[in-house]
């Protein structure tokens, strides 16, 4: 696994809406805190940031795909609101709970991305939101264990890997399906490495995710 690229960006006004969504390529190292990264920022604090959504990853590997079924040829990393665009790591493999040596930081996933409106708001594409929704190609959060130092280019090892079965697609599965299926959702949200937010939408407590 590799980081492509690194974006961060402070809260915004575009059009009628206020989001940090638009973040901007860093080619320096960017320092990690529990946070989040040196100069990124949230707008909405109900729904984004703190410790379990420091960081947020998506897969440089879906790029082409977007590209094309968007016909979008200049689609830039980062277009989905990501901090790090990594390569060699998708949906499909990465796992709750799974650590990552990133430079000098170490990070862990603690849950799948949840997508919101502001994908679509941002770029004014109104059907985007739900081609992420149905594609499964959300991206994962990730929280800070050791603070350090990151930057485009960095190689990222897989230290630990405590949940081999619980995907970021098939927790992310789980929890869209959590009211017609609470037998999965009540397992999932035993995962210890799982966000407290996660934990608590998934047995139908109040939780903004």
């Amino acid at each position: 696994m590799r980081i492509v690229s690194v974006q961060v960006g402070k809260p915004a006004q575009v059009g009628e809406i206020r989001t940090a969504y638009g973040k901007r390529p860093v080619a320096d190292a960017v320092r990690v805190s529990s946070g989040n990264l040196e100069g990124d920022g949230q707008a909405d604090p109900r729904y984004h940031g703190g410790p379990d959504m420091a960081v947020l990853a998506y897969s440089a590997d879906h790029y082409p795909a977007w590209r094309a079924e968007l016909d979008w040829p200049l689609l830039p990393f980062g277009g989905f609101g990501e901090n790090l665009s990594v390569e060699g790591a998708t949906e499909q493999d990465a796992c709750i709970g799974d650590v990552w040596r990133a430079g000098s930081a170490l990070l862990q996933i603690a849950s799948p991305r949840k997508p919101c409106h502001k994908i679509s708001d941002y770029w004014r594409r109104p059907g985007l939101l739900r081609l992420v929704e149905r594609s499964g190609r959300t991206g994962w959060y990730m929280r800070v264990l050791e603070p350090g130092s990151l930057q485009a280019g960095d190689e990222i090892a897989l230290v630990e890997r405590p949940h081999p079965q619980w995907t970021v697609a098939t927790a992310y599965r789980v929890g869209v399906a959590r009211k017609r299926d609470r037998g999965a959702a009540r397992e999932l949200a035993r995962i210890a490495a799982l966000s407290n937010r996660w934990k608590a939408w998934l047995v139908g407590e109040p939780a903004r995710v």
